[in-house]
């Protein structure tokens, strides 16, 4: 499983770190690390990725007799960390897999936490006003929370991976039903702003990974939007 607590800080740090100042990250920068964690990208290729784009700035900075311009996103760094990726796979070739797997109590959840986490989420969503025909579809959610946090109790040896990836289709149904409702004009302008932020770095990305940050950045903004929560184990470490 991917380091859940610290995937997001760790990779907003090291940005943060190599870029010299507090840089706040966008949506659009949370989109892409989104879109970074669902490709299951390991943290070390992202932050290798983060560290040879700017060793590559700084020897640009050093040679260059102006100043370049700082960089102002996460997505400047994209196409590194696509190439940390591809380096990683290379090595990884003909490599062992022992020691791969993980075991609950060394992943630092306990289920207690989990259950509380589901039922804390499942209460956000209850009290969450969405419009139809998305409210049944948040109110039929929160059930299920609710009663996979039961069954966790009474069950405490299910596995991390089988729960989360329940909630990643839970919270894709909300995201469904969320477009549906959605007013047109809400969706336009959603879209006109992931396009205007994206602008800068489009030479910098694949275009299958363009369209999976405007998706990541519609859902993000529509969720906030409604104040309902994301439902990953992900985020346990973000509430």
């Amino acid at each position: 499983m991917l380091n859940y607590f610290n995937y997001f800080t760790e990779i907003e740090e090291r940005f943060q770190q190599r870029r010299g100042s507090l840089l706040m990250l966008s949506t659009l920068d949370w989109a892409l690390i989104e879109t970074w964690r669902e490709a299951g990208i390991p943290l070390e290729a992202v932050l290798r990725g983060i560290d040879n784009a700017f060793d590559r700035y700084d020897e640009r900075a050093r040679r260059s007799a102006g100043r370049l311009r700082k960089v102002n996103g996460l997505a400047w760094c994209a196409q590194s960390v696509m190439e940390a990726v591809e380096q990683a796979m290379e090595a990884a070739i003909g490599a062992s897999p022992d020691g791969a797997k993980e075991t609950t109590a060394d992943s630092g959840f306990e289920n207690e936490r989990i259950a509380n986490y589901l039922e804390q989420n499942a209460g956000a969503l209850e009290a969450a006003k969405v419009n139809a025909p998305a409210d049944v579809v948040v109110g039929e959610t929160a059930a299920r929370l609710r009663s996979l946090a039961a069954g966790l109790r009474v069950d405490p040896s299910m596995r991390l991976e089988a729960l989360d990836q329940t909630l990643t289709v839970l919270e894709e149904k909300i995201f469904a039903a969320l477009l549906t409702a959605a007013d047109e004009s809400e969706l336009t302008a959603l879209r006109e702003q992931a396009t205007r932020e994206l602008a800068p770095y489009r030479g910098k990305m694949q275009a299958v990974q363009i369209k999976q940050v405007q998706q990541q950045f519609l859902q993000k903004k529509l969720l906030e939007a409604r104040k309902l929560p994301r439902l990953s184990l992900f985020y346990m470490s973000l509430g």
